[in-house]
């Protein structure tokens, strides 16, 4: 296969690791070659050696453009690498799990939720044909669901699968499916129970395994029964191969049934205490795989879910109860431990606690089941006898035991299950699905296995039947020639297993012989089959096994446990010891043990144990009778198994069929081994094969021709699209045997589509080069001659430019001469005086300069002089100081010198006499010495005392001479030591002045310095704070710019933000409307179906009672909008209508069933009441015959009672006002200081309600008194004003009447005016408790602001300024527009009261003026009264026509009948004025308004409603009916509004329509049941149009090529998608856009609003937009480049029909937005970074799961485009992850806008409508 990127054809060869690889030739491959040389994808070249025994060649891969295809059929080349391939591709590049394969449906797991299940995609799928969407489980249920109603066949869905596939949740979509789509039959919610049997048999029949965290472990085939309309009455399942062995046994992390796990999760629950029950940990049979728990499983709301789905199929609390009783005894059952005695014997503990508890839940006697575990009983022909068993035998008894108990318990939940699914009603149709168990082999396969691969075998032969039927079908329906394809034909293996003397044979007979074992039934089966059949061998190296030859492979089956799984023998006594339970349900289970003991599967659904351990087998045999009843399971399971390939035989299959990806259940991750593996089980691979032996691509010949048209040359293209075909192909190829020409078909061989698509590939190519060269050429051409033509321009100007440019230069050269000669003068001139001049400013400035140095100079000298003179004289004093200070100092210092030399004298003296006085010590010590000689020696002591005495005269004088001495030299001293300390202190001083002097010079200069520095940083800073000053005024300037900016920004925020908010508000009041309008939507519906079924009640009442026809009572106008007649009509033969299924309709059928049960009961009550009421009537009226003579005399009792009954009124009415002001004072002490203060608006609004209350109730208090007081004056015309009460008196003005008639009829009268002033009085009562408790309400909703008002407040003064500012800018807006609406809201209702009181007033004073007319005419005494007190109102005659329509009651019926019901929009209404019975009721509305007729107006009212919802009933399919009629309910409906008297609808009548408005009713509440009713027709309007439009929309906007040849036809497989060529029957855009057209022509011809009509348009257009996007997102073949040009094109040719109807501000375009961007997406690039961020910003209107999707189902159509790359889908998601969308996929299609009906008033005048004779109203009267 050539391409334009490979230049050799691409293989695929065999590959271990991978299974198949790709690789391209290298080189031709020629006829002998033994090697290819081949380079793999990896970059490798391999040399691949051809088999020389086959000498086959590789497998050729098929183009890029065929990769990735929904049908595998559609691929060129059929085989397992293509098939392999594509399956990978499709799953993990796409994220596609379906896939098509003939009429196979490939599912693989992706382990993972998808969002491809919803009611949205059950929606899509519903209707569509097979091929015409994306391969999808949905697809295939419907194409059974509509098989069975179109050919009346039943169907099946076969799915099957190995565990761990898929196979249990794709046959729940499948039914899911059906309860979706086909709803009930009835109101017994048939198709919930259906789903709800899932619960419970995933409970019971699945388990964890080491593949399967929910294995099935049974098979299960469930027919869904349907009725004759195809609607779901009930269903049945039978079940297959129950692996009863996981009761007793589980494998490493594996698990028993999850039954048994939830029940022990919920062992805490108060009703489950008696099971004693506790960890799943704690029991024998649930711990054995080591894994109690499933990961994300919570087992106790598990248990949750399965007992509500028991409680929904009718299972009762006690049967549940029982099921977990049972269920926990097999539990305990599996504790009970057995002790050795000997080898041959054991025994129980005494009162063992595990065996205790069963024996109490299962109800039997502890004893005899003690005994019965460890003995059997051995019958002979002669004597029975009771031999002990060994521990090993007990225990497999034990087990054996808990397994039938299972068993038999499993299969009674399903009988029960059965018996809750079945119908009454009898059954024309079913669907079956079959979950079954696919194709197993492993390490050690027994019996179980066996039973499952025989089952494939039946089943796969079924299929390849089946497939070959089909296949020759096709053939035979084409007219072809047709040979029997060879295909493999598993009946030999068939045969081997079932046949006479076959394995299940020869297994029976082993298992009747008494001492068989498996080791004899093994060399029985060796003898039997070895060597005789090729599909039976036996292993080397095994004498216990044998292998048999499968379609899908080899199996090797290991002979032991073979005859006892096939026995399944279980002890007769254990079962009968639990027959005699007390416990009643568990007797129930072993009915069918009656006869005799069966095996446990022995039951009509053939299920059978799967044991994974060897049990060995017991002793014991049976009795003989037994023997003869007893059939083995082998025996069983092959009569079951007959049973369903008999069923399947006689249904219409469809095959599922379920792959696992690979076994870590990894999401999304595809192992090519396991898959390989599977395809080969399953049997897809044989279909592939079985088709590509014949003529597996198969075209039309249309199709082939707009395929294939650029093949062919325009003489080929004949008018016969057959014979053109033909011509081409004869051509084309030459081989005759690669083709047929079928009767509609060409079929060909494999390969063929290839070379083909190859040949168109390479033509394309040849045309797309010759166009390149052809437009290169021309584009290259038409450059070179712009190029030549724009350089002949560009010489011509550029020649002309350097002419003129060299004759200016002369110019411009004489006058630069010129201007130089006088230039070059002027210059020396100038420079001449310029040097004059500077010279002599220089001579100037020189000489004086000099003159001015000659005079500093001089200057200079004489201050010179003056400084030498200074200092001179300074030097003279300095020196003479000097030397005066040198001559004192030396003074000074001689002075000193001769003070010193005295000194020294002066001391020596001192320190003479110092001696002396020392001495004179001495001897005064010697005195004393001598004392004693003083007597001796007196006489010269005198003498020596008197000398002493003189001594001493002369030593004091000279003492003191030489202390003044001393003292004066002291003083000396110490002046010239002052003098020299102020010497140096002066010296120091001078020398600190000359420092501080420096130092003051210093600072000085450094002050300075720093002053001028200063100055200059002064200077600076100045300059710097007028450039800061500056700086600061500009951003002055600045921040004043931006805070004005700011606030603009603010106030433009503030306004998006109330914008917003605003918007945000519309949106939830069109959330609310949309809401609203569903209701009354779904209120319709239940409405219909209330009548249809009241209908029915009436039918079964053959013969009702006469005269007690019932009729609704006219009720008030609030209950006018439920208000709805229950008269009969006649019998007409009404079309029973499909009803539309609703998104909730499941959940509501119940509902509407409890409520239709609930009103047939109060109806039949109704009916009792009316009967008795009816009766009492009767007697009534003979009593008051029998006592007529008696009322005088009960009359005065009356107005006795009337009197105190208008006393009571009175005082309620003053206790009422009472209570209002208590409210108002309780208003002003209670409320909030803010919220109550005087100025406040919420106080004003109160004070001013509550005056205009009590105000009201003044008024209402004179009118009663005045009417109190005509009364009296009434009762004093009829009798004397003594007392009412005196009889005697009253007998006497009694008999002074004439005419006691006239008497009663004035009591009447009394008593009616009586009765309506009462009426009136507790009317007001009413209304004034209500606005009382309207003001509490207030009050209350006042407490409640406020206290929101201080949260809000404490809220705010948290926040920082900012945000508090706006939050309470935001909050104050919030509340002003609460406040608004409150206000607006009050004032409308007080308008309201006020209108309503003043019609009541002006009644009021009518009546009080006839009163007093009555009361003067019966003044006189002894006048007889001839009238009645209430005279009849009597209206004016007026001579012009006012408007009105006068008719008579009794007409009423013939006016609806006449105008509505039989009021035809194609006949008589064409010709009408638009709207005209609009108007004509409203007339007739008036005149009864005129006549204040309020029954009239209610009757009349309530009909035309009533009318109009039967004729929509009756007719309700036709748009033109729908659509008249609500345009003339929107016209009526405004005429109510236009004609209320209200300000706000008067604003563009004339004076003449003001005076045509309603005068006495007020008929708002009519108008909301009006409003209603139109929401309620325009539902049925957009679902009338949805119906016509939607066979349209995906044809004409999808499949239908409106620009031919854009886009070509691909390859199909089997299943044949819709062709996209305009055939007789197929719809176009201009079908659509006709359809449109006549749609509006329609709703302007009916005069329907103009904005209504914009409003249905949009509808409309949302229809299409959202329908052709959820079909794209659907169909992998449509999303491709070319497809995205057709719908461009399409949506633009819808926008021109908008912009012709002047409909483009209906918002109708933009509701095709997510449609343009889809388009849009499939046409731009996707590549790039650049693609992904533009793709982003610019697909807003679509959802991230939308883009992803169309970009996954992206198709190139051609070679020529590209795929988009997983990496870009995964770049586009990374940006789109924060995008806040919703995961839905598709659009809501039902969706429907809510609709509003703005006020359109009419100019037409009514006293000018004329009524045509044609509408048969001649008995209407103008007024």
């Amino acid at each position: 296969l050539m391409s334009r990127e490979y230049l050799f054809a691409r293989v695929w060869i065999p590959d271990p690791e991978e299974v198949w690889k790709s690789a391209e030739l290298l080189k031709d491959y020629k006829p002998g070659d033994k090697v290819l040389l081949l380079h793999l994808e990896e970059g490798k070249d391999l040399e691949y050696r051809l088999d020389p025994k086959t000498k086959e060649l590789p497998h050729l891969r098929n183009p890029d453009i065929l990769v990735g295809e929904n049908d595998l059929t559609a691929l060129s080349y059929l085989h397992e690498p293509a098939v392999l391939h594509n399956l990978r591709v499709r799953f993990i590049d796409s994220k596609l799990i379906y896939t098509y394969c003939g009429i196979v449906l490939v599912a693989i797991n992706p382990y993972e939720q998808l969002p491809i299940y919803g009611e949205d995609i059950i929606n899509a799928y519903s209707g569509q044909n097979m091929g015409d969407m994306d391969p999808h489980i949905f697809a295939v249920a419907e194409e059974a669901y509509k098989q069975m109603a179109r050919d009346e066949r039943n169907q099946s869905i076969i799915v099957s699968g190995e565990s761990g596939a898929g196979k249990t949740v794709s046959a729940k979509y499948a039914m899911r499916y059906f309860a979706t789509v086909s709803g009930s039959a009835s109101e017994a919610n048939v198709e919930e129970k259906v789903l709800a049997s899932n619960p419970i048999m995933e409970s019971i029949g699945n388990a964890k395994t080491t593949r399967n965290d929910n294995s099935s472990r049974f098979g299960k085939y469930i027919e869904i029964g349907f009725d004759k309309r195809y609607r779901i009455i009930g269903a049945n399942m039978r079940t297959y191969l129950l692996e009863k062995s996981r009761v007793v046994f589980q494998a490493e992390e594996e698990r028993n049934y999850h039954i048994f796990y939830q029940l022990c999760a919920s062992a805490k629950l108060p009703e489950f205490k008696m099971l004693r029950l506790g960890n799943a940990d704690d029991f024998n049979y649930t711990q054995q795989g080591g894994s109690p728990v499933i990961e994300g499983v919570d087992d106790a709301k598990e248990m949750a879910h399965t007992r509500q789905a028991c409680t929904l199929l009718g299972i009762s609390e006690s049967h549940q109860m029982g099921i977990f009783r049972i269920l926990a005894g097999i539990l305990h059952l599996g504790n009970v431990g057995f002790t050795s005695r000997d080898a041959d014997s054991c025994t129980i503990p005494p009162k063992h606690e595990p065996l205790c508890i069963f024996c109490d839940l299962m109800g039997v006697d502890y004893e005899e089941m003690c005994h019965w575990l460890c003995h059997r009983k051995l019958a002979t022909a002669t004597e029975t006898y009771i031999k002990p068993i060994s521990k090993l035998q007990a225990t497999n008894a034990r087990d054996a035991l808990a397994k039938h108990i299972y068993a038999k318990l499993f299969n009674w939940i399903v009988d029960n299950v059965n018996q809750a699914l079945h119908s009454a009603v009898k059954q024309h149709s079913f669907i079956g699905v079959l979950d079954i168990y696919g194709f197993e082999t492993f390490e050690i396969n027994s019996f179980e296995q066996f039973c499952i691969n025989y089952a494939n075998e039946k089943l796969q032969q079924q299929f390849n039947m089946h497939v070959f039927k089909l296949e020759q079908e096709e053939y035979m329906k084409e007219q072809i020639p047709w040979t029997l394809i060879d295909f493999y034909d598993n009946q030999p293996c068939i045969n081997l297993i079932e046949s006479k003397l076959g394995i299940l044979d020869l297994l029976d007979e082993e298992c009747k012989m008494p001492k068989g074992t498996d080791d004899t039934w093994a060399q029985k089966l060796y003898n039997t089959h070895l060597n005789k059949c090729t599909l039976f061998e036996k292993p080397r190296l095994s004498n216990k096994a044998f292998i048999i030859q499968h379609f899908a492979d080899k199996v090797e089956y290991q002979c032991e446990g073979f005859l006892e799984k096939n026995k399944d023998t279980v002890f007769e006594e254990q079962i009968k010891v639990l027959k005699l339970s007390k416990f009643k349900m568990l007797p129930e289970l072993f009915q069918d043990d009656e006869k005799a003991i069966s095996p446990t599967s022995a039951t009509s659904s053939g299920r059978t144990p799967l044991t994974r351990t060897p049990a060995k087998p017991t002793k014991g045999r049976p009795g003989q009778m037994a023997k003869e009843h007893k059939k083995t399971v082998g025996h069983q399971f092959r009569n079951s198994l007959h049973l369903l390939m008999e069923t399947l035989n006689a249904t219409t299959p469809h095959y599922v069929r379920c792959i696992k990806p690979n076994d870590f259940k990894f999401p999304f991750t595809f192992d090519e081994k396991r898959a390989v593996q599977q395809l080969r089980a399953c049997g897809v691979l044989e279909t592939i094969r079985i088709s590509a032996a014949g003529f597996p691509s198969r075209w039309t010949y249309q199709e082939f021709f707009s395929r294939y048209r650029v093949l062919m040359k325009q003489k080929d293209v004949l008018s016969d699209r057959k014979q053109t075909c033909k011509n081409v192909l004869e051509k084309l190829i030459l081989d005759k045997d690669k083709y047929q020409f079928g009767k509609t078909k060409i079929f060909f061989r494999a390969g063929q589509v290839a070379y083909l698509e190859k040949l168109r590939a390479d033509k394309l190519r040849a045309a797309c080069i010759r166009i390149q060269k052809t437009i290169r050429g021309w584009l290259l051409r038409k450059k070179y001659l712009r190029m030549r033509k724009a350089a002949i321009t560009v010489q011509r100007y550029v020649r002309g430019y350097q002419a003129r440019c060299y004759a200016k230069f002369l110019r411009r050269t004489k006058a630069a001469t010129i201007i130089q000669k006088y230039w070059r003068m002027f210059v020396v001139c100038r420079r001449y005086k310029i040097r004059r001049a500077a010279t002599i400013v220089l001579q100037s400035y020189l000489r004086g300069f000099l003159a001015r140095n000659r005079y500093r100079k001089i200057l200079r000298e004489h201050k010179a002089v003056i400084i030498q003179k200074r200092v001179r004289g300074w030097l003279a004093r300095t020196h003479y100081k000097r030397s005066m200070h040198a001559i004192i100092y030396l003074q000074c210092c001689f002075r000193r010198m001769m003070a010193k030399r005295e000194l020294k004298k002066l001391k020596i003296e001192a320190r003479s006499v110092e001696r002396y006085k020392k001495l004179h010590i001495g001897m005064e010590n010697k005195i004393m010495q001598l004392q004693r000689k003083v007597d001796e020696q007196n006489k010269d002591y005198k003498c020596l005392v008197e000398k002493l005495t003189n001594l001493e005269g002369i030593y004091n004088s000279e003492t003191e001479k030489l202390r003044s001495d001393l003292e004066r030299l002291q003083l000396s001293e110490e002046e010239a030591k002052v003098a020299t300390g102020r010497v140096l202190s002066l010296q120091e001083e001078i020398a600190k002045l000359r420092k501080d002097l420096e130092q003051t010079r210093s600072e000085k200069k450094c002050i300075e310095e720093r002053a001028d520095q200063y100055k200059q940083e002064t200077e600076q800073l100045v300059s710097n704070l007028k450039e800061e000053n500056t700086l600061l005024k500009q951003e002055k300037e600045a921040l004043n710019h931006r805070i004005v900016e700011q606030a603009k920004e603010m106030t433009e925020t503030m306004e998006k933000k109330l914008v917003e908010e605003t918007k945000q508000l519309e949106l939830d009041l069109n959330d609310e409307r949309l809401r609203y309008q569903n209701l009354l939507n779904e209120f319709s519906r239940l409405e219909e179906r209330y009548d249809d079924l009241k209908e029915e009640m009436t039918l079964m009442v053959h013969v009702p009672k006469p005269g007690h026809k019932r009729t609704d009572s006219t009720h008030s106008s609030n209950e006018s909008e439920y208000t709805f007649s229950s008269e009969i009509a006649e019998m007409e033969d009404i079309p029973s209508r499909t009803e539309e299924p609703s998104e909730k309709k499941v959940p509501l059928d119940m509902s509407l069933f409890l409520k239709l049960q609930k009103r047939v009961t109060e109806l039949e009550q109704e009916k009792q009441v009316m009967q008795d009421e009816l009766d009492r009537k009767e007697e009534q009226v003979l009593r008051s015959k029998a006592k007529e003579e008696e009322r005088p005399q009960i009359r005065g009792a009356e107005l006795e009672y009337e009197s105190l009954k208008r006393q009571e009124l009175e005082s309620e009415n003053k206790k009422l006002k009472n209570e209002l002001n208590e409210l108002r004072k309780a208003l002003s002490e209670k409320s909030a200081p803010e919220v109550t203060a005087p100025g406040a608006p919420a106080y004003r609004v109160l004070m001013e309600q509550l005056t205009s209350v009590s105000e009201e109730l003044d008024v209402r208090k004179e009118e009663v008194l005045i009417l109190r007081s005509q009364l009296v004056s009434q009762k004093e015309a009829i009798q004397p004003k003594n007392t009412m009460t005196d009889s005697t008196i009253l007998l006497e003005d009694v008999q002074k009447m004439k005419d006691k008639g006239e008497i009663a009829q004035a009591y009447i009268g009394l008593k009616e005016t009586n009765r309506l002033l009462e009426s009136q009085l507790q009317s007001q009562k009413r209304s004034h408790e209500n606005e009382a408790e309207a003001l509490r309400g207030e009050i209350q909703s006042l407490k409640e602001e406020n206290n929101r008002q201080q949260q809000l407040l404490a809220q705010n003064l948290q926040l920082p300024p900012e945000a508090r500012i706006e939050a309470s800018l935001q909050h104050e807006i919030t509340r002003l527009t609460n406040e608004n609406l409150d206000l607006m809201e009050q004032l409308e209702k007080q308008d309201k009261t006020v209108r309503k009181l003043k019609k009541q007033l002006k009644v009021f004073a009518k009546k009080i003026g006839e009163l007093e007319v009555g009361q003067m005419e019966n003044i006189s005494p002894g006048q007889i009264i001839d009238e009645p007190i209430r005279p009849v109102n009597i209206p004016r005659k007026e001579k012009d026509f006012q408007g009105m329509l006068e008719y008579k009651k009794e007409d009423e019926q013939k006016l609806v009948k006449n105008l509505i019901l039989e009021l035809k929009p194609r006949g008589v209404a064409v010709n009408l004025i638009p709207g005209l019975p609009a108007y004509i009721l409203f007339m007739c509305v008036r005149h009864a308004d005129y006549l204040n007729d309020d029954q009239k107006v209610r009757s009349l009212l309530t009909s035309t409603i009533n009318s109009i919802k039967k004729v929509l009933k009756k007719r309700g399919d036709d748009f033109e009916t729908v659509s008249f009629w609500l345009s003339n309910t929107c016209r009526f409906l405004h005429c109510l509004k236009q004609y209320s008297g209200e300000e706000g609808f008067m604003k563009h009548n004339t004076s003449r329509q003001n005076e045509h408005c309603l005068t006495n009713f007020d008929l708002a509440e009519y108008r909301q049941v009006l409003s209603d009713l139109a929401i309620q027709i325009y539902q049925q309007l957009v679902r009338v149009l949805e119906n016509i439009l939607q066979p349209m929309i995906v044809s004409g906007m999808l499949e239908h090529e409106t620009i031919q040849g854009v886009s070509g036809v691909k390859p199909t497989g089997l299943r044949k998608r819709t062709s996209s060529i305009a055939d007789e029957g197929t719809y176009t855009l201009d079908s659509i856009l006709r359809q449109l057209n006549s749609f509006h022509s329609v709703m302007c011809q009916h005069g329907m609003d103009p904005e209504l009509i914009k409003q249905v348009v949009k509808q409309m257009f949302y229809i299409v937009g959202a329908i052709t996007l959820n079909n794209l997102l659907l169909r992998k073949d449509m999303c491709s480049w070319s497809k995205g040009m057709q719908i461009r094109y399409n949506v633009s040719q819808l926008e021109e029909w908008l912009r012709d109807k002047n409909l483009m501000n209906s918002g109708a375009k933009e509701t095709l937005e997510p449609l343009i961007q889809a388009a849009q997406l499939l046409q731009v690039k996707k590549k790039t970074d650049d693609d992904a961020e533009a793709i982003c910003s610019m697909c807003n209107a679509l959802t991230t799961a939308q883009i992803v999707k169309v970009l996954n189902l992206y198709t190139p159509v051609n070679e020529f485009e590209e795929r988009v790359s997983v990496s870009f889908i995964r770049t586009i998601q990374m940006r789109l992850r924060d995008r806040k969308d919703s995961p839905q996929l598709l659009m809501d299609a039902k969706h429907i806008f809510p609709v509003t009906f703005p006020f359109n008033p009419s100019s037409l005048a009514l006293e000018t409508i004329q009524i045509p004779a044609s509408l048969g109203l001649g008995f209407i009267s103008r007024v």
